[in-house]
């Protein structure tokens, strides 16, 4: 199983966690997720989830430790970006302008869509969010993709 495979899974287990209180980017389990990056209060968690799931595999992690999302993207070697044909266990990047981004790692695509499991959202596809969710985003809306195998 690769990297991005396994970390896959660990986001699949992952599922239904929720910060507590709700609306408070703090509490168990989310605090784990911006420890992973060194983040020690609450904030956006999104990009911090995604580190924290390839920590959990147990193998070198190689992704950059940030919980900013255009950061993670924007210094990550050119090796690793891929603009199109997402894979299961890619981490796909948002762009929302003004420094605003999202992501999370996709678990199955098609022709329009790409599947994800992504950390600080809600039913509704916030960027902000409360849980961890599956979530079916377009595939246009997604700037590029995050490849580690």
């Amino acid at each position: 199983m690769t990297l991005q495979q396994q970390a896959l899974k660990v986001a699949i287990s992952q599922l239904g966690q929720k910060e507590n209180p709700l609306g408070s980017n703090w509490g168990k389990p989310v605090q784990d997720y911006l420890k992973s990056v060194g983040i020690n209060f609450p904030a956006s968690w999104c990009m911090a989830f995604v580190y924290w799931c390839f920590n959990q595999t147990g193998k070198p992690n190689p992704l950059i430790k940030t919980g900013g999302v255009l950061n993670a993207w924007n210094t990550a070697d050119k090796k690793y970006r891929v603009v199109g044909d997402p894979q299961p266990g890619d981490i796909f990047i948002m762009n929302f302008g003004k420094g605003l981004g999202h992501t999370g790692i996709v678990e199955k695509v098609d022709a329009n869509f790409v599947y994800t499991i992504d950390g600080n959202t809600n039913d509704s596809g916030s960027r902000e969010g409360i849980e961890v969710c599956r979530k079916q985003r377009p595939r246009a809306r997604i700037v590029g993709y995050l490849r580690y195998l």
